[in-house]
């Protein structure tokens, strides 16, 4: 049996008297769709600094696909097959759309020609036009990339994270801001990114992850509290009084 896209053992970490994680050990299967969701202070954000490598655990073991990444630099995990796009978009405004994703798309396929003219680099320049083509900014190739729209800089904040070609995708509230017609055209895109890869999401919007996710986490003062589909999570007595605001 093949080891988990993604797995975590016994995971935790503090900040000083603060137990932000307890225990966590969690595995997800390779090519679904599952989200990570809790209230405010529920250790998500630190799950996805441990599981993206940007944080070290203060105990625990972090797998991909059964090799131990534990304790090795962000860019290690890069070069593994893990990307990550950020809840606080994170891109070169001063750039165009393409620049961006070429800049991401260079370091993949020519990471040790940064000085060479670009029209040579006619591999790098097809990739960042397919890239940006798959997240639908073809039109916005050359615009300057701080003057999109809220939602289109997130998807070129995507296209720049695929252009490594990650086997496992963590997107951290990939909605947050969007207005809804935004958001409609952000999940029909995660929905087919999920075809082509392991995809795990942390998002506020309920209704965003039950209707697209496979497979919900629910963390609650650095613990699982459940795990299940959607209907087990929606229907979970615990989670509705956390969570969900049941009774």
């Amino acid at each position: 049996m093949s080891a988990p896209a993604l797995e975590v053992v016994n995971v935790s970490q503090r900040f000083g008297t603060f137990q932000a994680l307890s225990a966590v050990s969690l595995a997800f299967e390779e090519g679904k769709l599952c989200a990570v969701i809790g209230p405010n202070g529920a250790g998500k954000s630190t799950f996805f600094d441990i599981v993206s490598g940007a944080r070290t655990p203060s105990a625990g073991r972090v797998r991909l696909h059964g090799k131990d990444l534990t304790g090795m630099p962000q860019h290690e995990f890069a070069r593994h097959g893990i990307a990550k796009s950020f809840q606080i978009t994170n891109i070169f405004k001063r750039l165009s759309a393409h620049e961006n994703v070429r800049v991401a798309a260079q370091m993949r396929h020519a990471r040790y020609q940064l000085l060479r003219d670009r029209a040579q680099m006619r591999s790098v320049i097809e990739a960042a036009d397919a890239l940006l083509a798959r997240v639908g900014l073809a039109a916005a190739r050359d615009r300057i990339a701080g003057d999109l729209a809220h939602g289109q800089q997130r998807a070129l904040e995507v296209a720049m994270a695929l252009a490594c070609d990650p086997r496992l995708l963590l997107m951290d509230e990939p909605t947050a801001g969007m207005s809804p017609e935004e958001t409609s055209v952000m999940m029909n895109l995660i929905v087919t990114l999920a075809k082509e890869r392991t995809v795990i999401l942390v998002e506020h919007k309920m209704k965003l992850v039950m209707g697209i996710c496979e497979r919900l986490v629910v963390l609650h003062h650095g613990e699982v509290l459940a795990e299940g589909s959607p209907e087990a999570i929606r229907t979970n007595p615990e989670v509705r009084r956390v969570y969900l605001g049941g009774k």
